[in-house]
């Protein structure tokens, strides 16, 4: 009984001492793994995936901070020091570097969806993930787009509070309030507009809010959405 007893307390020991992780393979689309070794190499992480080491292969540990961190194939890794749990192999040679904020980032295939760029991001509901174009306006990253990392230098993306795009006079506008208001409105179609002569009368339509379309007076805001219009049409007083 004793050594039944002090057979199953070693296996229990084995049991208990494998090292669970989770590893993605060209993407983001992560399964649970485990090793016996606390500190594995990379090529021991990528055999107990099924993951064949080939030249050229990359690994990169998804840090807590939202960088990659490269790990070598051939050297160690210690999984209990660093609290990191998730993977990143890419099996195409070829890497492209990008950031998102302040994070440093690599990725193996040439276009990256933007839902992986979300994910990668951690936002919430309330932010979003934008194309920084320098000297130009930020582009806004739909999560079911593709971005193309094959165009010259190193894409850069930020995170920021979500902003809903609308139309005012045909022309593209983007803020981050769903309610605006008439007077709001009225600078945005002509900025720094103060002519105490000059009253503005504003349409509207396909808003979040009923009426859909109508007339917004001076005093007044309604709801948008991505895709509300407005016309905003000066008129001098007599």
């Amino acid at each position: 009984m004793a050594k039944f007893s002090d057979a199953f307390s070693d296996d229990f020991e084995k049991e208990s001492s494998r090292y669970k992780f989770r590893l993605a393979v060209d993407g983001l689309e992560f399964h649970p793994f485990e090793v016996s070794d606390p500190v594995p190499t990379g090529v021991q992480l990528l055999e107990a995936a099924g993951v064949e080491s080939r030249k050229g292969c990359s690994l990169f540990a998804l840090l807590t901070s939202g960088d990659f961190e490269d790990v070598r194939l051939k050297e160690t890794f210690d999984l209990r020091k660093r609290g990191v749990e998730r993977f990143v192999c890419f099996t195409t040679g070829v890497l492209y570097p990008f950031k998102i904020d302040q994070s440093q980032l690599s990725w193996g295939l040439p276009t990256i969806q933007g839902s992986q760029l979300y994910e990668l991001a951690r936002v919430d509901d309330a932010n979003a993930v934008f194309l920084d174009v320098p000297g130009g306006t930020d582009q806004l990253v739909d999560p079911a787009e593709t971005i193309d990392l094959t165009q010259a230098g190193v894409e850069r993306f930020i995170t920021a509070p979500r902003l809903i795009e609308i139309f005012i006079n045909s022309r593209s506008h983007f803020v981050a309030e769903s309610l605006i208001s008439h007077e709001q409105l009225v600078q945005l179609a002509f900025p720094g507009s103060v002519d105490p002569n000059v009253i503005y009368s504003i349409t509207y339509s396909f808003a979040a809010s009923k009426p859909y379309s109508g007339d917004l007076n001076a005093g007044h805001s309604v709801l948008v959405k991505k895709g509300t219009r407005f016309n905003v049409t000066p008129t001098v007083q007599s």
